[in-house]
């Protein structure tokens, strides 16, 4: 790529070089002055002190220095931002008279803005870190943060000095970034069954609030609800492109090392060296695209995070009848993808809705994204002058950067990269999607009266089946009635009517509130022990047809009914249950299924069993891992049981129910023995002391629970407690329907 002007190349040089002049002089400030208590310590030599605190078994102190280096790591980019911002203006004058008639001197002009913009960051950033806490930290120590290594050992710090609660928060917070870290996930189901404990200590310390975004934008918009879907897309999408300018400015203002640090041979001069840094840091800049676009846990980023925003904003303004908003924001995703046909279309379509409105073709794209675009695409082409002339090595963390951007000479190698990059995209969704679940269809029924209605081929799917006369009229009748006498309104979900529609509302009854209210005589005893003996008589049969292995445990047992509002509903286009995964995140988008919180990711197989049909609508669908390719139906019926793998080969849905009241017992399975109901082993135990027979118990269970699973490690190791648990090891009862 040929620039304008040789000056105007060596002033884009130069300038990047002032960014590591900055760096370099702000290292060394104050190292002659009096140390003042009050400045920001280096945070790698807190968390060491911490480390060794914690071997030690000096538990408040690691506590506390583990706490400060965290908070220390965060105070340190808040002031390299506040000083980047106090000294945007710095050398303004000097920089103005490389325009001027003065300008003949650029270099002295530009050197004078350079010196003054050091300065300026020198004494701002010298005001609130101490020297030592200025200079860069290792890419061990960063590599521990980025993993949030520092909650590994603050889960079992706190735990040591019993604060369950902070150690619950600690053990989520590192989990949330390491969802295989399979003893941190066994230490967490026991801090949920400690006394004390409650969901809401299990929070995300870190958290991404443009994920938080996402996701409630991809709720609303399962559920229809455009204009909640509209708002949440929009600050979701200001909220990630204010995490992009932030992680750009860090680039900028963070300690770099300078071009022969990096090994460059020292013969360059100051040309090449300012130019091998410019490169650098725009390098950086670029690479925070795949930074925010990468969920923590997650390896790969989302592919075109920022249009795949601005494409769900518009559907979702368009139908929540913000056209004129849809139409900007359909003019800002062109600009990412300028000759998409089915967005040229829609955006016809959009000015057809507004009526021919000739002002409507006058609304121009969001200057933010305008404005983002013309600073990426500058930077990427500087960055490819560098690949084609400077021997710099660039990838491209974009799909929709324009061929003309990129050099001619590059061309080749960049359309076949592109190519590899489709091919995969193309294969992805052609793959036959392989159940790794253990499962294996087709096994014998040996329960009287009940025959297969439904199986693989049927379903069109893996692990899937439909059973028909599990449960006699008679035995639904007397479900129903509990249900109707004792199930709860919003059981679950805080007394909220649906927690996925407004227009049903939403009843539930677990098998120990069933028992407790049988106990104050409320309910019928006989129905009760029914509801209990419903999860058995699923498990064996589900057991036998599926083939499982011996450890086959009931992990949760939950009767629900759904009802429809009297509002009017017709022409509704939401569901009752949104499509999901049982143990595991589904992207509609990407395909994906992430095994990880606030799935119930121990959940192996999952049921469902009908126990009437007068109502409309309320159907069991399977589908793709688009959420969208619907690949079989099952209608409800008295007695009929769907059984299926609880992962990512079964996404599944229920359409909405529009008339009447659906009931069903929706039940899962599990074949790790520590995920057991423990509700249900408390219903039996309130029997035991009734005098009543209950199921055999493995009587050292109890003991087993309590214990810790290992000792502390460094990096990401295990960090599980020891000691025994100091509550009663019993389940709070996460709610989910089917």
């Amino acid at each position: 790529m040929a620039l304008r002007s040789e000056h105007f190349t060596v002033y884009v040089a130069v300038t990047f070089l002032a960014a590591a002049v900055s760096n370099l002089t702000t290292g060394v400030s104050g190292a002659g002055g009096p140390k003042v208590v009050s400045l920001l310590q280096p945070y790698d030599f807190l968390y060491y002190s911490g480390v060794r605190a914690y071997y030690g078994e000096e538990w408040a102190k690691a506590a506390e220095l583990l706490e400060k280096s965290i908070q220390t790591r965060e105070a340190l980019r808040r002031v390299r931002r506040q000083c980047h911002d106090e000294c945007v203006a710095s050398g303004t004058d000097a920089l103005n008279k490389l325009d001027s008639e003065e300008g003949s001197m650029w270099d002295l002009w530009a050197l004078d803005w350079i010196q003054q913009r050091a300065e300026c960051l020198r004494f701002c950033i010298g005001r609130s870190i101490t020297p030592a806490g200025q200079l860069p930290v290792s890419y061990d120590i960063e590599y521990e943060f980025d993993t949030r290594n520092p909650y590994n050992f603050l889960q079992v710090t706190y735990y040591k000095l019993e604060k369950l609660k902070k150690a619950a928060s600690a053990a989520h917070t590192y989990f949330v970034a390491n969802p295989s870290h399979l003893e941190m996930r066994n230490n967490i189901e026991k801090y949920r069954r400690m006394e004390g404990v409650t969901e809401d200590d299990f929070q995300d310390r870190e958290m991404e609030k443009h994920w938080v975004l996402y996701d409630a934008a991809v709720q609303h918009e399962a559920s229809s609800d455009w204009l909640q879907a509209a708002e949440k897309w929009k600050a979701c999408l200001n909220e990630t492109l204010w995490r992009m300018e932030e992680c750009r400015v860090q680039c900028e203002v963070a300690p770099q090392p300078l071009p022969e640090d990096r090994g460059v041979d020292g013969v360059d001069g100051l040309f090449e060296k300012a130019a091998a840094l410019s490169l650098s840091l725009l390098s950086c800049r670029q690479s925070c695209v795949t930074q925010v676009a990468t969920r923590p846990g997650r390896i790969s980023a989302q592919e075109d995070f920022l249009p795949t925003q601005l494409e769900h904003l518009h559907i979702a303004q368009f139908k929540s009848g913000d056209v004129r908003g849809a139409v900007q924001t359909l003019g800002s995703f062109l600009l990412f993808y300028p000759s998409d046909k089915d967005s040229l279309d829609n955006l016809q379509l959009y000015y057809e809705t507004l009526g021919g409105d000739v002002e409507s073709h006058g609304i121009q794209p969001a200057p933010e994204i305008v404005n983002y675009i013309n600073q990426s695409l500058q930077e990427k082409r500087l960055l490819y002058f560098g690949a084609e002339n400077l021997n710099f090595n660039f990838s491209d963390p974009d799909l929709w950067t324009p061929e003309d951007v990129v050099p001619e000479s590059l061309r080749e190698n960049w359309r076949a990269e592109k190519q590899k990059i489709n091919e995969k995209i193309k294969e992805g969704d052609q793959v036959e999607e392989v159940d790794d679940s253990g499962f294996y269809a087709g096994g014998p029924v040996h329960q009287v009266g009940v025959t297969i209605t439904m199986d693989d081929e049927v379903l069109n799917g893996t692990n899937r089946v439909v059973f028909d006369g599990v449960m006699t009229q008679k035995e639904c009748d007397k479900i129903l009635h509990l249900a109707t006498v004792a199930a709860s309104l919003g059981d679950g979900y805080r007394g909220r009517r649906s927690p996925h529609t407004p227009h049903e509302t939403f009843e539930g009854l677990t098998v120990l509130r069933a028992v407790k209210l049988s106990q104050e005589g409320l309910v019928n005893q006989s129905d009760t022990r029914l509801l209990h003996e419903l999860g058995e008589r699923v498990k064996t049969l589900l057991h036998s047809y599926f083939r499982s292995p011996p450890g086959l445990f009931i992990s949760f047992t939950h009767l629900v009914c759904r009802s429809a509002t009297t509002e009017n509903q017709e022409g509704r286009m939401d569901l009752s249950h949104p499509v999901h995964v049982d143990n595991c995140l589904l992207e509609p988008e990407t395909k994906q299924c992430w095994r990880e919180p606030p799935a119930f990711i121990h959940r192996d197989l999952s049921a469902i069993l009908y126990l009437n049909d007068d109502f409309d609508g309320g159907e069991l669908f399977f589908t793709k891992r688009d959420a969208k390719t619907v690949t079989a139906r099952v209608k409800p019926s008295c007695g009929r049981l769907v059984g299926f793998s609880s992962g990512p080969v079964n996404p599944h849905g229920v359409t909405a129910v529009t008339r009447g009241r659906r009931c069903a017992l929706a039940l899962w399975f599990t074949k790790e023995k520590i995920y057991r109901d423990m509700e249900r082993e408390e219903a039996e135990a309130l029997w035991a002391t009734d005098g009543q027979s209950v199921l055999k118990k493995d009587e050292n269970e109890e003991e087993k629970e309590k214990e810790g699973s290992a000792t502390a490690g460094r990096n990401a190791r295990n960090h599980a407690p020891k000691e025994r648990s100091r509550g009663r090891n019993v389940v709070s009862g996460s709610k989910d329907e089917l």
